[in-house]
């Protein structure tokens, strides 16, 4: 029986790691990757996010508007082009919003690569 594959989700190797590990998971990351390379990696994948959620807010957007111009030419339909207007204007809003969180997470990275590269922090009068 314990010669037979066993596929799993995440194609875990039971009976090896439990030997090798004493059947517990370990919680550090082996990547060979320092603080800083790990935080500047972090800072690329927010821009990205943060790109993604503007991306989304624009279009819902433009959705938005488009409903609002076909309430006023569909006058038979304006009730249902009103309810689509508003329901994309608040993904419009929801994705702004995870654009901007996205945002500061990668100002935060950026602020902590900085620290864990060694650079010194310059301490301003009013700042």
């Amino acid at each position: 029986m314990s010669e037979e594959k066993h596929h799993h989700l995440f194609h875990r190797k039971k009976d090896d790691e439990d030997k090798a590990t004493g059947g517990e998971y370990s919680e550090t990351v082996a990547t060979g990757e320092n603080e800083y390379e790990r935080y500047k990696k972090e800072e690329k994948h927010d821009k990205r996010k943060e790109h993604l959620g503007a991306t989304g807010a624009v279009g819902a957007g433009a959705f938005a508007l488009y409903e609002k111009h076909e309430a006023k030419k569909d006058s038979e339909h304006a009730h249902r082009h009103k309810i689509t207007e508003e329901i994309a204007a608040t993904a419009a809003v929801g994705a702004g919003g995870y654009a901007f969180h996205e945002h500061h997470e990668k100002k935060k990275d950026h602020k902590d690569a900085k620290e864990a590269s060694g650079e010194k922090k310059h301490h301003h009068l009013f700042g």
